[in-house]
């Protein structure tokens, strides 16, 4: 999920999972925190996909030995 709110100097966006919403604010856990939204700072919010799974990397190649 990710939930777009005002902020002081503009807007931010919280990317996670939403743990709870109530009357008054919302809870989203991201990779850093739980970041509790109040409602009325929020201007959208929308579910997104899961990220994809991460590419593991070729294993290095080993050069032949020089003779």
């Amino acid at each position: 999920m990710v939930v777009r709110y005002r902020i002081e100097d503009g807007l931010t966006d919280a990317l996670g999972h939403l743990l709870g919403c109530d009357a008054g604010s919302c809870t989203v856990r991201t990779r850093q925190a739980d970041v509790v939204i109040p409602l009325d700072r929020v201007v959208a919010a929308k579910e997104v996909p899961p990220p994809p799974p991460r590419r593991r990397r070729p294993a290095a190649r080993q050069s032949p030995p020089a003779q």
